[in-house]
């Protein structure tokens, strides 16, 4: 592992036996307390995010969904804990839409993360469940200083939110709280206080379902109590390809994670290692690989019950050869979908000396989601209805019971069997452009995970144009217009690159049985941290 520091972020690499990483430092502490109360990697990952519903809602909440890989210390376990559309939803009721709704409750499907955390906790933790509550809703109770980067994100959020049903329990004072300002949320802090009593049970089958249920027959929208009583986490096996000699692990759909996949597999069939690292010549192979794979997930990936092509025929090394055949190593091209023959988030990561990591992604997707808070709960639903689409006939279209094309997606990494990294970046389509880049810094250039993390970043938009941090050099910029690219330059202050968080083991002199040991990193772009325990 590189241990230079090559990019501008002013961060070190955190190295300690237990560590977890998180977009919030309250939320990182949070961790790290639970490592000293006696918690695992697991644990640990848990209180961190329930800590985040309270100290970052402008990325996740209590009513958002989640996903997970897990290493128990000798193999690799994967949790989808998204939820399904309302049975009342059918193509019928949104007739005549072109696309989905973006917010407020037709685009709210059955919340996931509180099954996520009740799920991990059964499986895989020490703590009793009630334990991982304690500094979350000591947060929600007492407040807390918000941070700058929440703080920016929360005031943006109001501009598009605030007319949604409940929204104003965000904004008690007309407005999102400033930078530095204390934020309490007590009826936050009594729903966790009842869903660490009830171990989840009050979310799904009990006061606080019935109280969601209220809010949405008050409202006129589908969700119902038997909805939500229908809702389960699903035990996945992770997909994966091999790129180099690495085994790079993803959940399989509903997720996007294949996309990273794909992208890896299309590079291998590109001259790659003909370009330099950080040349706008390298940069072209990426965005061209991302390009291809998008076409793929927009026209194949749903719930998988619908899905008419397998991931196992996606990740084909013989189609990724006929898709990069497509690209043209000079020139920037548009691409169709191909046919392979049959055969607003947060993430964090922990890992702890007994072996075990954990890659954990909880979101409530755009924001704060759809705009609608229950009453008097603190619950902010989640927008993951918008997912679907309305196109007759196609694998992602709207449908009750069925679980829409999702954007979050945790990672892992083996190599011969062992784990190497957790890692995610959060941040709508970001996620797998995210992902690919991580690994090529890992792999390729050897970079450390604060390295891996520091590099700037290119991003393919929402409407499909290639933006690129303020730190891409001039020289990229003008190479990747000679090529026919239109990148826009983002203002360096932008958020629009997601918040990348990597743990990695530690190989060199480490002994193969432990106690193990680690390195983390936290990304610059946003306010969190790396902590170490």
């Amino acid at each position: 592992m590189n241990w230079q520091l090559p990019f501008q972020s002013g961060r070190q690499p955190v190295l300690a036996r237990n560590i977890v990483s998180t977009s919030q430092p309250l939320a990182s502490q949070a961790g790290a307390a639970v490592f000293a109360r006696g918690g695992n990697a697991i644990d640990a990952a848990i209180a961190a995010a329930i800590t985040l519903t309270v100290v970052e809602p402008t990325m996740n909440g209590i009513g958002g969904d989640g996903f997970s890989i897990i290493w128990d210390g000798k193999k690799l376990h994967g949790l989808n804990a998204s939820g399904r559309a309302p049975a009342a939803w059918s193509p019928e009721r949104f007739k005549g839409m072109d696309t989905m709704p973006k917010n407020g409750w037709e685009s709210v499907t059955v919340p996931g993360a509180v099954s996520q955390w009740v799920a991990l906790s059964n499986k895989f933790g020490q703590l009793p469940f009630e334990d991982l509550f304690k500094d979350a809703i000591r947060h929600a109770r007492e407040g807390f200083p918000v941070s700058p980067v929440i703080s920016k994100q929360w005031a943006a959020a109001v501009k598009d939110l605030a007319q949604h049903p409940g929204f104003s329990a965000f904004m008690p004072n007309g407005r999102a709280p400033a930078t530095g300002e204390i934020w309490k949320f007590a009826d936050q802090a009594d729903t966790l206080e009842d869903i660490a009593r009830t171990k989840g049970e009050s979310f799904y089958r009990g006061r606080l379902a019935k109280m969601i249920a209220a809010f949405s027959a008050e409202c006129g929208a589908a969700m119902t109590e038997a909805d939500l009583a229908a809702h389960q986490a699903d035990w996945v096996e992770p997909i994966s390809t091999n790129f180099r000699g690495y085994d790079v692990h993803e959940i399989p759909p509903n997720g996007q994670g294949l996309t990273a996949l794909l992208a890896l597999n299309i590079i291998e069939h590109l001259p790659y290692n003909e370009t330099a690292p950080g040349s706008a010549e390298r940069m072209h192979l990426e965005v061209e690989a991302m390009r291809v794979a998008f076409a793929d997930l927009y026209a194949h990936v749903a719930d998988p019950e619908f899905m008419k092509v397998s991931a196992k025929d996606l990740l084909s090394k013989s189609y990724a050869r006929e898709r990069a055949k497509l690209i043209d190593p000079k020139k920037a091209g548009t691409y169709a979908a191909g046919q392979p023959p049959s055969g607003g988030t947060i993430y964090l990561c922990a890992s702890d000396a007994d072996g075990r990591m954990i890659s954990f992604i909880q979101s409530n997707f755009k924001g704060f989601g759809s705009g609608v808070v229950v009453p008097k709960t603190g619950i902010a639903l989640q927008n993951r209805g918008s997912g679907f689409v309305t196109t007759p006939g196609h694998p992602n279209q709207v449908a009750g019971g069925k679980r829409p094309m999702h954007t979050i997606i945790p990672a892992f990494m083996t190599r011969d069997g062992q784990p190497e990294m957790a890692f995610g970046v959060m941040g709508g389509n970001m996620q797998a452009q995210g992902h690919m880049q991580m690994v090529l810094r890992r792999v390729v250039e050897q970079h450390n995970p604060q390295a891996c993390s520091d590099a700037p970043r290119w991003r393919i938009n929402d409407v499909a144009e290639l933006t690129v941090e303020a730190t891409v050099s001039p020289a990229v910029v003008a190479g990747l217009k000679a090529m026919g690219h239109a990148p826009i330059v983002a203002p360096a202050d932008s958020t629009d690159f997601g918040s990348a968080q990597l743990v990695a083991r530690l190989g060199e002199q480490q002994s193969s049985t432990g106690p193990f040991a680690y390195a983390a990193g936290s990304d610059h772009r946003r306010d969190g941290e790396a902590v170490g325990y």
